[in-house]
């Protein structure tokens, strides 16, 4: 064990943040306080960025009337997705894919403008941009899930459409409705497994060595 390990206590922690993470739809209202906002979205902000980049941008939606025409931007999208799915369109109808006007607070997490600037480590892989804003979200969730909020992440929108709404300058993209805030208790497992629309793979399948497809 490296001598700069966490404590026993403070490893199982962190493990049990990652495990118990879940993609949350129900929400129960309530509030998440100022104090504890401010230190997730820190956490958020601490995340790792190619070239210290720094490429998130947060929004914090206050008035109801702007929840409410995101919430509609979502359920146009969601009505084209289902038509998208052909024969599974009635089961995803089914589906709760948001939580937009239940959570406590509704956050859009955006790519900024003028990433084009940016070249350090994205000559050949543009999109790290998008893997270092997903980081931010990430530690986001992990440090609700350790608060006790739920987190959902909501991608059912047109990007443009969002970003329009929001008056976001040219370059820049929405990638992210984040739903957060109290829930009444966290799934067991990933919702998508309990309402059976997908299984897990493990990672077994999925780990490779030496060359693509080759298992140990």
């Amino acid at each position: 064990m490296s001598e700069q390990a966490f404590s026993p206590e403070e490893r199982a922690a962190v493990y049990r943040a990652i495990a118990e993470r879940r993609d949350m739809r129900h929400f129960h209202g309530g509030e998440v306080a100022p104090e504890l906002l401010a230190r997730l979205l820190e956490a958020a902000h601490q995340a790792p960025s190619v070239g210290l980049m720094q490429p998130w941008r947060f929004i914090r939606i206050t008035r109801p009337a702007l929840r409410q025409a995101i919430h509609g931007l979502v359920e146009e999208e969601r009505l084209r997705t289902a038509e998208a799915l052909g024969e599974r369109s009635e089961e995803f109808m089914r589906l709760k894919v948001e939580g937009i006007l239940e959570c406590a607070e509704l956050l859009v997490v955006a790519l900024m403008d003028g990433r084009e600037a940016h070249v350090f480590g994205r000559r050949t892989l543009p999109e790290m941009d998008l893997a270092s804003m997903a980081c931010a979200i990430q530690n986001l969730w992990l440090a609700a899930r350790a608060e006790g909020l739920g987190l959902g992440w909501v991608s059912l929108f047109e990007p443009q459409t969002l970003a329009t709404l929001l008056g976001m300058p040219a370059g820049s993209k929405p990638m992210a409705l984040l739903c957060l805030g109290p829930v009444a208790e966290f799934y067991a497992a990933p919702m998508l497994v309990q309402q059976g629309w997908a299984a897990p793979r493990p990672l077994r399948e999925l780990l490779f060595q030496d060359r693509w497809g080759k298992h140990e």
